[in-house]
């Protein structure tokens, strides 16, 4: 078995790419094109309002590249995630963007849709027959849970992209899929070992983040052979170190040796990593360990409420020294301002300069910052709740009193009139669980088109 090339040009679908950089890769020749298009790390917003949180003008600079390439060079593009989130309405827009960009270019190629939205139903008698399990420290799921959810995704793993190009597909838009499922799908395929295949997909799927200087705007070259890997750099600036491809290894990981995925789990107990030559890393020993039943990762989530936010800054040494106390007063005046409206609501506070980041978790609490950054949140069961919330712990804030102070001025600097902003709806996980399921491709049905 010879070696294949996979190109990956970037994190993700819409962040954009150097084209002497793409360019460069194509010289190689790669086998395929593959690119994650989402994530949950913008949290769950955009999951539960169904619009993408990539713009639609940056994705499509990305895709008109991407698809004359592949379909000029007559190799597979595979796309995972599609719109950020992989739900119906961001499979959607991604479709949408490839149609008009075929038709404007005059392509023509088949393209396969995989779908990763899962009914209600379907969820529900899965959880009847005891196939739902919590993935990590998160509550049992109920039904009423299903019931609140707005949108619940799948992660795929490799399998229905593989089927998908059996199928003849040229181009794959799937909705959610665990993110090296796009580059690692068309080796497999090929017959190479599944453990070296997504271990490279691991380390394709942010681009040239795994180089030094890394970068989540530029390519990265996949080369993978019969026991091995490596990967490489398109741009003269960049480099692959052992140390760079190693840490990317650890990258959104809880153990260092073990990194469970659809179907299994990823050992990387004898995983061996070695500088091949300047600035390409070649990868030995990665294994996978199949699982005895196949489960998939479940993403849900449920309406919270509306937002508002006020943002200001302060700069009085008294206050900052104060500024536990005056929060106290202020959640306090709020409570009992509206105990008779019996209105339903979360207040919080965040400073930034005083363990805005980090919260509770903060280690270096003896540090007195000369000024703060301050965000006032509130969440309520309307919009005008949370405007009427946020409104009046902004205004009790800017004329608190508290031990030392001095002026009776605002204590509040405002960077914006209005000061106030309505944040809309918000969203929070309440699905984040695995799911058994009978084979692979259940959860997630193929629709194939003559573009």
């Amino acid at each position: 078995m010879g070696e294949m090339r996979v190109l990956s040009p970037t994190a993700i679908l819409g962040y954009g790419f150097p084209l002497d950089s793409f360019k460069e890769g194509m010289k190689r020749k790669p086998h395929a094109i593959a690119v994650d298009a989402g994530s949950t790390d913008p949290g769950p917003y955009y999951l539960g309002a169904g619009v993408p949180f990539t713009d639609r003008n940056s994705v499509k600079r990305d895709l008109e590249i991407l698809l004359e390439a592949a379909v000029a060079n007559g190799i597979p593009l595979l796309i995972g995630s599609a719109g950020g989130s992989g739900g119906e309405p961001h499979l959607k827009r991604d479709t949408e963007l490839v149609r008009e960009i075929a038709a404007a270019k005059g392509l023509h190629f088949r393209l396969a849709l995989i779908h990763a939205e899962i009914d209600r139903e379907k969820v529900k008698a899965a959880l009847g027959t005891g196939k739902i399990t919590p993935l990590g420290p998160v509550p049992l799921l109920t039904e009423e849970d299903i019931d609140q959810s707005v949108r619940i995704v799948g992660q795929m793993g490799i399998e229905p992209l593989v089927g998908a190009l059996e199928a003849g597909a040229q181009v794959v838009l799937a909705g959610r899929a665990y993110d090296p499922s796009v580059f690692a799908a068309p080796l497999v395929r090929q017959g190479y070992r599944p453990g070296p295949a997504i271990h490279l997909g691991k380390i394709l799927e942010c681009g040239a983040i795994a180089a030094t200087p890394g970068s989540g705007s530029d390519c990265l070259l996949g080369t993978i052979g019969a026991g091995y890997f490596e990967v490489e750099p398109l741009n003269p600036m960049r480099r692959c170190t052992v140390t760079s491809v190693a840490a990317h290894t650890l990258y959104e990981k809880s153990d260092p040796l073990y990194l469970p995925l659809p179907g299994g789990c990823l050992e990387l107990k004898n995983a061996e990593f070695e500088q091949a030559a300047e600035g390409r890393v070649r990868v030995t020993g990665s294994k996978l360990i199949p699982s005895q039943k196949y489960s998939v990762k479940l993403e849900g989530v449920k309406k919270a409420g509306f937002r508002a936010v006020t943002i200001a800054g302060c700069r009085d040494p008294v206050m900052i020294k104060e500024i536990d106390l005056v929060v106290e007063t202020v959640r306090e005046r709020v409570k009992d301002n509206f105990a008779s409206a019996a209105y339903k609501y979360l207040l919080d506070f965040k400073f930034y300069g005083k363990n805005g980041v980090m919260g509770l978790l903060e280690p270096e609490r003896s540090i007195v910052p000369h000024e703060l950054g301050i965000i006032i949140e509130a969440v309520g069961e309307s919009q005008a709740i949370a405007d009427t919330i946020c409104g009046f712990a902004r205004s009790t804030m800017l004329h608190c009193s508290y031990p030392g102070r001095v002026a009776t001025a605002g204590n509040l600097a405002f960077p914006y009139s209005p000061s106030d902003f309505k944040g809309g709806e918000v969203y929070r996980f309440n699905i984040y669980h695995l799911m058994e399921v009978n084979d692979p491709f259940e959860l997630f049905p193929l629709e194939i088109f003559n573009i």
